[in-house]
């Protein structure tokens, strides 16, 4: 743990006025609703020291410019009574937006919580802060009144934004040399309003990947988890350089180009852009994913004519709502995500997924009392450094592995050179800070690619990825820990009438489904519950209802079908719909039923069978295996019509499984009840 006294006299002493107390800007946050920045601007102004007496003075200070400078919403008409009456310029703080009247051919601003609109602005300013158009930015103004001004008797005299002057690298790269690693991750965390001595070292890695998109161009990036965990506050609150776009709704022309206009969107103006509550993102135009997609792959777009190129990196946002190992068994970690964008082409684009769920809700003490960076300064800084790439820095000591196609490469490389830069801006870093930021980097990115596996099937089989140590040529392999968290099929032995079977739902992706039958003393009758009664299953539980009935006495003499009532409950477990491909598993399950003997354990059946007793071939053989494997099977059965398929399959995955052969639906239950 740093030692914090110690943390905060060296952050004073190397960079002094550009750090503040932390707890300052929390004592007056609560009085303004002003974003954090805005707050240590002016508390950089007068309480960047450590001297008590001085910080005092300057908080006083402060909160006597924002009682009488800030907006207030519900004081906007004493603020505007003042303006008039006061005869001088008056300085405010608020949120400037502006836009050109085409009519009147001049730039208009609007004081957000003043609620004036119309005031003329030199295009000079417009064009120097072009921020003014996208969104708007805090600014301090001094405004002035003339009641025969039109439109508007509001006059402004100055517009400065709220920002600090340009950064010196130099001096920030010098006085990196004064701190060990984990004091400048404590700093950094400090800086964005975290306690870091409260999380463990992989919640501190996931809170410093928050900040990659700010240092690092074009980076897409996504992060999913419960509430309360902070996931938007960095892009809302910590830098003037991000915008937060909440609720989701958004066009083409606001977010990349408004052909009207002839103006760049959010993109080109913004280092980041950030979606709240991923559920919600909702593009009005029908071709803006396909826009996204394009600019997520090369960070330019074209429209109409022009190829446009931005720098703004993209960030989702939003909330899980069931548990990780709910999800990581039945679905996919994406699964927030509305429909149209549930697709693979888009989610090959992120470079990285955060584990949202893996850092704790947040209690007052995760919130620092510390020294940190004014968050201005951080911003700025994070943002010069978007200018250098420390992405090669990984080929000094390391290869990456085979299983990495050129997407996961550049995504590793990204936010490789993301953490080194916010971790070693002076450039100074070891072989064991290039290893520990390229093994986060592989784990964020196999998260991608196993979600993409599940979605998109055999062609994003290689998640196995690893990097090579170029000094001893030692693979090492980076595994998640969601992945391990249990598996659908259990490795104990199953009830009798039970027995598993990957198949084509309705929608054609490929599910696993559970056969749950019972007999009881009765005349033959069939009772469907679950998926089982659903249409999409009708012909297939018909199929090897009547099969059975008509060949059980070849299984066993002690059968009985009219002796007997079956109770069939079918469990979709992946939510993929009716399975089609079905009938052989429920043969199979009668059997074991009929005769109160278990199939195999941890066994998955595969196949489908005609009324006439004919075995199809398996379809999309390697997906349905990878699918069994994930699912935690460990034996499988084939039919024969199916050993052709076999060169499809990546030998590594076979060699995963006991593999049983079978030519009919009799040598299929006689090989599944292991007789």
């Amino acid at each position: 743990m740093t030692d914090l006294p110690d943390l905060n006299s060296k952050l004073n002493a190397t960079y002094p006025g550009k750090v503040v107390r932390k707890d300052l800007t929390a004592r007056i946050k609560e009085g303004a609703n002003v974003p954090i920045y805005v707050l240590e601007y002016l508390l950089g102004m007068y309480c960047a020291t450590d001297d008590e007496q001085t910080i005092a003075e300057g908080v006083e200070r402060v909160k006597k410019i924002l009682a009488e400078n800030y907006v207030r919403p519900d004081e906007a008409e004493k603020i505007k009574s003042k303006v008039r009456e006061l005869g001088r310029p008056y300085t405010i703080i608020d949120r400037v937006t502006a836009h050109l009247n085409e009519k009147a051919d001049r730039y208009e601003v609007e004081l957000m919580n003043l609620g004036v609109s119309g005031i003329e602005v030199d295009s000079v300013v417009v064009q120097m802060y072009e921020k003014l158009l996208a969104g708007g930015i805090w600014c301090m103004i001094s405004l002035e009144y003339d009641a025969s001004h039109k439109p508007s008797p509001f006059v402004l005299s100055s517009l400065k934004p709220i920002q600090m002057p340009a950064t010196d690298l130099e001096e920030l790269r010098e006085g990196r040399a004064a701190f060990s690693r984990a004091e400048w991750i404590d700093a950094l965390l400090r800086s964005v309003g975290m306690e870091p001595t409260v999380f463990e070292e992989k919640v501190k890695w996931h809170l410093l990947a928050r900040m990659v998109p700010l240092i690092e161009n074009n980076y897409n990036c996504v992060e999913l988890g419960p509430r309360s965990t902070g996931k938007s506050h960095v892009y809302k609150e910590i830098s003037p350089n991000s915008i937060l776009i909440s609720g989701g709704q958004t066009t083409v022309a606001n977010l990349f180009y408004n052909m009207a206009r002839r103006q760049v969107g959010l993109v080109g103006l913004w280092d980041v852009v950030a979606f709240d509550e991923v559920a919600g993102i909702n593009f009005k135009d029908n071709d803006g994913v396909q826009i996204m997609k394009d600019y997520m792959n090369s960070g330019s777009f074209a429209r109409g004519k022009a190829e446009i190129a931005a720098p703004a990196s993209m960030v989702f946002v939003g909330n899980i709502n069931q548990s990780v190992e709910s999800l990581v068994k039945t679905s996919h970690l994406l699964a927030p995500f509305p429909p149209a964008m549930i697709d693979t082409a888009f989610f090959d684009r992120v470079h990285a997924y955060i584990p949202g769920w893996e850092i704790p809700k947040f209690r007052p003490e995760s919130f620092t009392t510390q020294y940190g960076f004014i968050v201005d300064y951080l911003a700025e800084w994070v943002r010069e450094m978007r200018k250098v790439s420390f992405a090669d820095a990984i080929d000094r000591h390391f290869r990456l592995g085979n299983n990495l196609n050129q997407r996961d490469v550049r995504a590793v490389r990204k936010t490789t050179s993301g953490l080194l830069k916010l971790l070693h801006p002076d450039g100074q870093y070891s072989k064991e800070d290039v290893r520990d930021a390229l093994v986060y980097a592989l784990g964020v990115r196999r998260r991608v690619k196993e979600q993409l596996k599940k979605i998109g099937g055999m062609e994003f089989y290689d998640v196995h990825f690893s990097y090579l140590d170029l000094e001893d040529n030692q693979e090492h392999f980076v595994t998640l820990p969601e992945q391990g968290s249990g598996t659908l099929i259990p490795d104990s032995p199953l009830a009798p009438g039970h027995a598993y079977a990957v198949s084509p739902g309705d929608d054609g992706m490929l599910g696993l489904y559970r056969v749950e039958l019972q007999t009881t003393p009765g005349s033959g009758k069939l009772v469907k519950t679950g998926t089982a009664g659903a249409s999409g299953a009708r012909d297939a539980v018909n199929i090897a209802f009547n099969y059975f009935k008509a060949n059980s006495s070849r299984v066993s003499g002690s059968i009985h079908p009219d002796g007997s009532d079956y109770l069939l409950h079918l469990v979709d477990i992946q939510g993929v719909g009716a399975p089609g491909h079905i009938s052989l598993a429920l043969l199979t399950a009668m059997c074991s039923a009929a005769l109160s003997k278990p199939l195999q354990a941890q066994l998955v059946m595969l196949g489908q069978m005609t009324l006439g007793g004919s075995i199809s071939p398996v379809e999309n053989l390697a997906a349905s295996l990878q699918l069994a494997l994930d699912a935690g099977g460990k034996r499988v059965l084939l039919p024969m019509s199916s050993a052709a398929d076999l060169a499809t399959v990546p030998p590594e995955l076979f060699s995963k499984f006991q593999v049983a052969f079978y030519a009919d639906p009799m040598d299929a239950v006689f090989k599944a009840l292991g007789v």
